[in-house]
């Protein structure tokens, strides 16, 4: 059961990250555009998500209590993809392919999450701890994945606290003048 979520999580990870290159920075242009600071920001918290997901099950078993911290994180990424959905409505429209690769990555998040959920079940009932694992080309193939959200999780802040430096230098200029 592992194994298929696994290999939904690295489907995830690379239809994601189609998603923002394709959507987010060749077609939309959104670490550059004002108005996506707050998208920014989500997708920043969103990416470091999914890098401790993705690094946590590539190489590690979740014991005992420790399978709540995964439940934490499956909870927080459907918050943020919530309000990032909402976010996107208000903002700009989106195009057919980037409201497709949403649905299919949602749909994807309820399987993969509703076969973890019985993996969790297992865990629960081992020791707490951490047990490190290998899942052999998934292992590094989700450390890959990891390693990429993680320098976008930094691109986008960066790309939030840039554009919070411009909309900052702008407001002053509007008020001197």
């Amino acid at each position: 059961m592992l194994t298929a979520v696994l290999i939904l999580l690295v489907f995830h990870g690379v239809l994601g990250g189609a998603d923002v290159l394709i959507n987010h920075e060749i077609r939309e242009r959104l670490p550059a555009r004002l108005f996506a600071r707050p998208e920014q920001a989500l997708h920043s918290a969103r990416e470091l998500v999914f890098a401790t997901i993705f690094g946590g099950l590539a190489w590690l078993e979740w014991g005992g209590m420790l399978v709540w911290g995964l439940v934490a994180l499956a909870l927080l990424e459907f918050s943020i993809s919530l309000t990032d959905t909402l976010l996107e409505d208000r903002t700009r429209p989106l195009s057919a392919l980037e409201r497709t690769m949403h649905v299919v990555l949602l749909v994807n998040f309820g399987a993969y999450n509703a076969l973890l959920a019985n993996v969790l079940i297992e865990w629960h009932a081992l020791p707490t701890g951490f047990r490190v694992v290998h899942h052999g080309i998934l292992t590094w193939l989700l450390s890959g994945l990891s390693l990429l959200a993680l320098a976008w999780c930094i691109r986008d802040g960066l790309s939030y606290w840039s554009l919070g430096k411009r909309i900052q230098t702008e407001r002053l200029a509007a008020a001197a003048g």
